[in-house]
């Protein structure tokens, strides 16, 4: 038998070898979902004092609403003068909750605190996959005895602790669904989240599988199709998202291409486009020239023959002053006169051929009109007068959604920028930003508006305690002015919200693109 562990050994240290690296996951991703994940305390009491029986890990789903696993709170059941507790990752204190379901079948149990505690909802998996790197978040108890935690310390908020693996598949047990994977984790992990590389919840941690020294160590999570039944049979609207899991180094890669392909598809428009001037400019002044030269040559044939009109009629003046007839000397000068003006008026009032060219450029700008979506929506504008509404939609292909997927957006936008009536827009270097920092929300968010292109950008920060402080320090700096306070207010908004872009990581978590159409509904 030893012999066959010692060859299996060799085998794993091989195939660790061979296998590939571990992706990386988003590192500021994790570290936001990890906000949401608390220590769970069974707790003791000995007269005034309290005292840890044990602890597991749970995490946010909403509200003051923590998931567990049921085994954590197990011991409840046999002594009800136990309590809970739930100490928070980050800043805050312990607070206490209470047991509100246990599902003993697929170990799953759900509390609620009874002091709100603002922790970030975790956002789960809507279409989790079956491969690929995975996280593990919790409170490992051997983490805290090598640290050297007394019982005190286990009530004093500290970050949970983070370790990355790999899924390998739905293993369902007897009575309910799991993933495998090789996150480590131990004593202390159990209700903790295990989520994917965008920090979205994949699975919770429930128990490993025995193993000896020279085997592969592998461990059990609950799903997420045993997790969102439970969910919501207790009245919990869990935060799904069903997007693509990639990072924004990815993203923008592909907008790099993106924008590299439209800029070729652009030129070869253009090229296309001057092509087809160039030959219909050369068919216009073609048939032009014929036009003018026909034209001078009319009115040159014109002033001639009115030219011996008016000889002829001045003759028949000389032959009336003769004859001593006034009447034929008077019509013959009138004729004559009027016949000189009109061949010198049929003369001068030829076309030039320099006419040929603006003939040309202004058939050239009657041809066709603007047919283009920004041509059509520039249209709308013109005629809306203060703006009209726009219906933003959400372009998948163009964006990161790591929380819930968002809706479509309805914006107003005016020249002076101020959307929907009430928020003014900040401009610097004619970009149109406005920068938001909630005091009720661990997020900082940057939207953009572009009115060439009719794109609205929304980038969010995901931010732990110490940097949103910071945040929100920068963003008391200064007030933002009303709607249409003027050209001033918008580039002093614009250089005042700098203070607050400072502070911020160098990428977002999320990065929302929206295109922009009018929404059917009329100007405001």
């Amino acid at each position: 038998m030893t012999m066959w562990r010692n060859i299996a050994g060799l085998f794993l240290a091989f195939a660790a070898l061979a296998a590939p690296s571990i992706t990386l996951a988003e590192a500021s991703d994790i570290a936001a979902s990890a906000r949401g994940v608390v220590r769970v305390v069974i707790i003791g009491r000995d007269g005034e004092e309290i005292y840890p029986v044990s602890h597991g890990t749970g995490f946010s789903v909403g509200g003051e609403r923590i998931v567990t696993n049921a085994h954590v709170v197990a011991e409840l059941a046999d002594d009800p003068s136990l309590s809970i507790g739930v100490v928070p990752p980050e800043g805050g204190d312990a607070v206490y909750a209470r047991l509100v379901a246990v599902s003993e079948r697929n170990d799953l149990a759900l509390l609620e605190t009874t002091v709100a505690m603002n922790l970030p909802a975790l956002t789960i998996a809507g279409n989790p996959a079956t491969s690929g790197s995975v996280t593990a978040i919790g409170y490992p108890m051997n983490v805290d005895r090598a640290q050297g935690l007394d019982a005190s310390d286990i009530f004093r908020a500290v970050p949970p602790v983070t370790s990355t693996g790999f899924l390998s598949g739905r293993r369902p047990s007897v009575e309910f669904d799991t993933l495998l994977h090789t996150a480590p984790i131990a004593r202390g992990n159990s209700g903790g989240p295990l989520v994917d590389d965008c920090g979205r919840l994949v699975g919770v941690n429930s128990f490993g599988a025995d193993s000896d020294a020279t085997e592969a160590e592998f461990f059990f999570a609950i799903s997420t199709r045993e997790l969102l039944p439970f969910l919501r049979a207790n009245n919990v609207t869990p935060r799904l998202n069903s997007s693509p899991c990639r990072s924004i180094a990815e993203l923008n890669a592909a907008e790099d291409q993106r924008t590299e392909r439209q800029r070729e598809a652009d030129a070869a428009r253009t090229a296309e486009e001057e092509r087809a001037l160039a030959i219909r400019s050369e068919d216009l002044r073609r048939g032009f020239t014929y036009e003018v030269i026909d034209a001078r040559t009319n009115g040159a044939a014109l002033a001639v023959l009115a030219l011996i009109g008016a000889l002829a009629a001045a003759g028949l003046a000389v032959r009336g002053q003769r004859k001593e007839d006034a009447r034929l000397r008077n019509l013959g000068g009138a004729a004559a006169l009027l016949l000189a003006l009109g061949a010198a008026a049929a003369w001068f009032l030829r076309p030039e051929f320099s006419a040929i060219e603006t003939r040309v450029q202004d058939a050239l700008r009657g041809d066709t009109p603007d047919t283009s979506a920004s041509g059509t929506i520039d249209r709308a504008l013109a005629s809306s007068g203060n703006g009209t509404r726009l219906t933003c939609v959400l372009d998948q292909e163009r964006s990161r959604v790591v929380s819930m997927s968002e809706d479509d957006v309805p914006l107003t936008w005016t020249a002076s920028g101020c959307v929907n009536t009430r928020t003014q827009y900040g401009n610097v270097s004619g970009e149109w930003t406005r920068v938001f920092v909630p005091a009720d929300e661990a997020a900082v968010s940057i939207n953009r508006y572009d009115p060439a292109k009719f794109e609205f950008v929304v980038e969010r920060y995901l931010l732990d305690r110490e940097a949103m402080e910071k945040a929100r320090a920068a963003r008391a700096a200064y007030e933002s002015p009303q709607c249409n306070a003027g050209n001033d207010a918008a580039l002093t908004l614009g250089n005042a919200q700098r203070g607050v872009v400072d502070t911020l990581p160098q990428s977002p978590n999320e990065k929302l693109v929206y295109r922009c159409q009018p929404s059917g509904n009329g100007a405001q």
